[in-house]
């Protein structure tokens, strides 16, 4: 039997069975836009369940659960094929083991659309091995039984028999061939669709140990760590002597950093250095904080230390008025359409770094005895931070074991494991004895992996109809040459490439030195604002309403230059916007004076989203969102419509968190805002009073929402603001120019 085609069956300890899926990843991603993206090759899925001589099923959560819901829906999936009872279902997590549960990681919207078939089929094929354990055991054809709410039924005889008094003979019998697999007919599903609640919560709610953060062993110790508040800096000196004779404190040392962090990891955001810094570890952490306000350290600060805000804006500007470095997209003749055009529009937008800021600091648990290292974390890679601590303390892989647990957001921060790596380290120095990690607040917001800044600078052509003829984008980001830093590659065919005859998309790039990563909704979290913004301009310029601009644009016949793609889907965009156009009323509602509603959408893992939103705006520009309609299209199905409204809602607040005060910036290469008084989170009071959700059930294949929705709030909002108030919002976040929430 083809590895592809593999299913392997083994009977437990007390009878029982377990199976797990084997997939080449080309069954599981298809063609593009029909699985997930090219860019998944690596991901091979597996799944697991265990049946038990009683009866009771426990499917394994593959994937770390930082609040996403992956620990559900994706056990969801296997339960219904399966055909039990969701309420009869325990889900436990998986462990650390890719040879056996394939990639595990958080991040990118995509668990759904690359395990949603290989987990129906892992349902199925146990079901179906179930079925012909019955039929044996009764001496029928396996086709004249059915299944239903984890039993096996003869209807002729009308025999039954459970699933745990059918595991052990059935986990005897010869596999299936996958492809011969029957699944289920969707309009069948009983598990999928239907609104599950996280096991987990009544535990969240009683406020048992479930986080990382809440790890403890036996004769453990806790560690602080300062940093050079420059990125890559190093330790120069430290009065590590008089640290160590403080109260409750064990020790106190030095520890090298790797290269700069700014560069040294690549593309797929998980290799990073060591940063160095002072590591104190004592009693608790109360006394290895008080014992680090003590601390005298002096840096050695590198080139990077004279980095601002200030010297990046400046910069920025000069390069804007130079022609651009890198040529990205460029189609038709955008200077003569431009000198032909009706009217033009000219426009500069800007969106600042931005700190991830999730509830948890990070942290992590380490033990580190006899060559042999145990590790305790909230990661979404746990995979890749086993080879962070690999290569910064020079150990085997296979020497080192990684439990991951439950994180308190992650939002593509703990996609990075610099953390791992740093407690790694302390936890050997103190050879034999447990130590946890846990970074402040403070460390927290100032040694992040920023979302970038970036620069945009528009001009547009219209002609006398009111369409877009011509589109010139200069785009001024981070990099090398020309290279692009982290996170802030944009691709040149992206939306509205294609459906504009004269569009010219170039980028300048500067160095930067301040380490970025992917945040929620990685790059579209910020170009949403952008684009969405001054394609809202041009709608004004135009004379036209705002959301029949964009289908008229997306009714346009695309037209790519050749070798170049780009999976963006009008037809959907189209439907999401009329969705939400509808359930919004929009353009058929009276609203007071300085009340207003703005618009935007967005294609961004595989899923389209659009979102409108209603906005008041006082004498003292106060803002008060009222109300937010969205309209989603992520597939076929929602696997947990519960799940799927929190997810759109939380992403909508958390998205106007970005609108009005959220920001990083730098002076003299340090970040400026550590605390959540200067990095503000929406308050309850401050969160609109409803966020109206709409699934538009599509005859494509299941994707992810963690991020997608996110991103078209930020311009709804900024849109609405000018419909209000004739004011347009360029930058965020807009407390700078005077607003406010109401």
């Amino acid at each position: 039997m083809k590895r592809r085609d593999f299913l392997r069956a083994t009977a437990l300890a007390g009878g029982g069975m377990m199976i797990a899926i084997y997939l080449d990843p080309a069954d599981v991603l298809g063609q593009e836009g029909s699985r997930a993206p090219a860019g998944g090759a690596s991901y091979k899925p597996w799944a697991f369940l265990k049946i038990g001589p009683d009866g009771k099923v426990t499917i394994l959560g593959k994937n770390p659960e930082g609040g996403q819901g992956a620990k559900i829906h994706l056990p969801m999936i296997i339960a219904d094929e399966l055909d039990v009872d969701w309420k009869d279902v325990t889900v436990e997590n998986a462990p650390l083991d890719e040879q056996s549960f394939g990639i595990q990681r958080t991040g990118g919207s995509t668990a759904t659309p690359i395990n949603f078939d290989p987990l129906r089929q892992c349902g199925a094929a146990a079901r179906q091995m179930l079925i012909a354990a019955a039929a044996q055991t009764w001496g029928v054809q396996a086709p004249e039984c059915t299944t239903a709410s984890g039993r096996v039924r003869h209807a002729a005889s009308n025999r039954t028999l459970g699933y745990g008094e059918l595991a052990s003979k059935a986990a005897a019998l010869p596999t299936p061939d996958l492809k011969t697999v029957t699944l289920k007919d969707p309009k069948d599903y009983t598990v999928i669709g239907s609104p599950a609640r996280n096991q987990d919560v009544p535990k969240i709610v009683r406020g048992e140990p479930l986080y990382a953060i809440d790890t403890k062993l036996p004769g453990m110790l806790y560690a602080a760590y300062e940093k050079c508040p420059v990125p890559g800096g190093k330790v120069a000196t430290a009065n590590i002597d008089e640290i160590k004779r403080l109260p409750g404190v064990r020790n106190a040392f030095i520890v090298p950093g790797g290269p700069d962090l700014t560069y040294t990891y690549p593309a797929c955001c998980i290799g990073v250095s060591l940063h160095g810094g002072v590591a104190i570890v004592a009693d608790t952490w109360w006394h290895a904080q008080q014992a680090r306000a003590k601390l005298k350290a002096t840096w050695n600060e590198g080139p990077t230390a004279s980095n601002s805000t200030e010297l990046f804006n400046k910069r920025a500007q000069e390069l804007s008025q130079q022609p651009p470095h890198i040529k990205l997209y460029n189609d038709g003749d955008v200077d003569g359409a431009l000198k032909g055009a009706a009217k033009t529009v000219e426009a500069a937008y800007y969106y600042p770094f931005l700190a991830h800021a999730p509830l948890e600091p990070q942290n992590c648990t380490a033990h580190y005895k006899d060559g042999k290292l145990e590790v305790w974390v909230g990661t979404q890679t746990p995979r890749e931070g086993r080879q962070v601590i690999a290569q910064s303390l020079g150990m085997n892989e296979s020497d080192i074991t990684v439990h991951f647990v439950r994180m308190g957001g992650g939002f593509g921060r703990r996609i990075l494991n610099d953390y791992m790596a740093e407690a790694a380290w302390i936890a050997r120095e103190m050879n034999g004895t447990p130590v946890k990690l846990l970074w402040s607040r403070q460390d927290d917001l100032t040694h992040d992996f920023y979302r970038p800044a970036g620069y945009h600078f528009f001009k547009a052509g219209l002609d006398a109809s009111g369409r877009i003829v011509a589109w010139n984008q200069h785009y001024v980001a981070f990099g090398e040459g020309e290279k692009f830093a982290p996170n802030t590659a944009i691709g040149g065919a992206s939306f509205p490439a294609g459906f504009i005859p004269n569009f010219s998309f170039n980028a300048s790039l500067m160095p930067m030195g301040i380490p970025t990563g992917p945040l929620r909704a990685p790059g579209t979290n910020g170009t949403t604002f952008v684009y969405q913004g001054f394609i809202d301009e041009l709608a004004v310029a135009s004379g036209k309403d705002p959301v029949e601009f964009r289908l008229a644009l997306l009714d346009t016949p695309r037209t790519l230059l050749p070798n170049t793609r780009d999976a963006f889907n009008a037809q959907r965009a189209k439907g999401v916007l009329r969705l939400a156009a509808e359930k919004s009323g929009w353009g058929k509602r009276q609203l007071p004076k300085g009340t207003a509603m703005g618009v935007a959408f967005l294609y961004a893992h595989l899923g389209y989203f659009a979102e409108i939103a209603e906005v008041s705006v006082d004498a003292q520009n106060r803002v008060k969102v009222n109300k937010v309609w969205v309209a989603a299209d992520i597939g076929s199905e929602v696997i947990n419509p519960l799940n799927a409204q929190h997810q759109v809602q939380g992403s909508v607040i958390d998205g106007m968190g970005a609108v009005m005060a959220q920001e990083t910036t730098f002076v003299n290469g340090r970040a400026q805002q550590a605390t959540f008084n200067e990095h503000r989170l929406i308050r309850m009071n401050q969160a609109p009073k409803d966020i109206e959700v709409h699934f538009l059930k599509t005859n494509n294949p299941p994707t992810g929402l963690g991020e997608p929705a996110l991103p078209p709030i930020i311009p709804a909002i900024t849109n609405a603001i000018y419909a209000a108030t004739g004011k347009r919002i360029r930058s965020i976040p807009i407390g700078k120019q005077g607003f406010s929430w109401a």
